[in-house]
């Protein structure tokens, strides 16, 4: 006999297996979210997944109806497979994906406003604040910051001292490419000094961070600045053309760019420091289009942290791979 099974019948039978699928391999206590947006329509997913004993038929169904309204491209395969990474790991980790690209762009996090150390991650925003600037000719490039003693913090170079002075070219090169921190410093104090980079990384969405001197953020955070500067609202092409050498082809590309393995640029920035390791990147060619990629993770670190981030990063592709389908 013939099954009876609509189409849609079917379709949620599938969303409902994925959903306890979903459920099954989830983290305990954590924060799922993920966004479409069409031209007509922005349909959001906030799922925070309940300890076993919530995988009942009321929360189940909860769960069912939302991936139902998502079903096209829903995220719950990406869910899944993250979550197995981050379980097996032991470590705490929080990422988000941006789309840039495609027909229905996807905004999607796990542990996305979760607070984490920042670690060289603070850079990042630095170097978008030059680009800015540089872009919109308030600074010069060639410009020069002369060292201070209490921008000093060891690293890569030895060459600061008292009268020493560096165009921004310069240190930004040191800074992003060998994440330098005294050259962190010094673009940091011209900018305007730890404040004025947490408001201007605020006033673009930045809301959980407090970067250089508490020096936490979030995924999210790291992922709403990077989508605003690959989207041009940061200086346009001019900062883009300024910001992006100075992170591609890094000291450290064991993470996200190793997860790509060669087949788009990846703009990225990481940090480091005791258990934890942390990239956010800017992936120019995905197979669905650029996409924005951070992850954080602590509890790990050195090649055991790369490597997750790195596998999380091959995840996030392969399912970008399989939207653009």
């Amino acid at each position: 006999m013939r099954s009876s099974f609509s189409v849609v019948h079917r379709v949620s039978v599938a969303v409902a297996v994925a959903a306890v699928a979903f459920i099954a391999l989830g983290l305990v206590g954590s924060e799922v979210h993920a966004t479409t947006t069409t031209p007509s329509r922005t349909t959001t997913l906030n799922l925070l997944i309940p300890p076993m004993t919530a995988a009942s038929t009321k929360a189940t169904s909860q769960v069912i109806q939302a991936l139902n309204a998502m079903v096209a491209r829903n995220p719950v395969t990406l869910t899944a497979t993250v979550a197995t990474l981050v379980n097996a790991s032991g470590a705490s980790v929080g990422v988000s994906v941006i789309e840039l690209g495609g027909a229905t762009p996807l905004v999607w996090s796990l542990n996305g406003t979760a607070a984490y150390t920042a670690a060289s991650t603070y850079k990042l925003v630095a170097l978008m604040m030059e680009a800015q600037n540089i872009a919109t000719g308030r600074t010069a490039p060639n410009g020069l910051v002369c060292y201070q003693e209490a921008d000093y913090e060891s690293g890569w170079y030895d060459d600061y001292e008292d009268g020493a002075c560096f165009t921004r070219n310069e240190l930004a090169l040191r800074a992003g490419l060998r994440s330098d921190n005294t050259a962190g410093h010094m673009l940091v104090r011209d900018v305007g000094g730890a404040e004025a980079v947490t408001a201007w990384a605020a006033s673009l969405g930045a809301k959980e961070s407090n970067f250089f001197t508490d020096n936490v953020t979030s995924s999210s955070d790291l992922a709403v600045l990077w989508a605003a500067e690959a989207r041009g609202s940061l200086g346009g092409q001019a900062a883009q053309a300024w910001l992006y050498p100075k992170l591609t082809g890094t000291k450290t590309e064991a993470g996200i760019p190793a997860g790509v393995s060669g087949r788009s640029t990846v703009v990225h920035k990481t940090g480091t420091i005791d258990q934890v390791d942390n990239d956010a990147a800017l992936v120019l060619s995905g197979p669905n289009g650029a996409y924005v990629l951070t992850v954080m993770t602590d509890g790990l670190g050195g090649a055991e942290g790369w490597q997750l981030i790195s596998s999380i990063s091959s995840a996030v592709w392969s399912f970008e791979a399989a939207r653009a389908t």
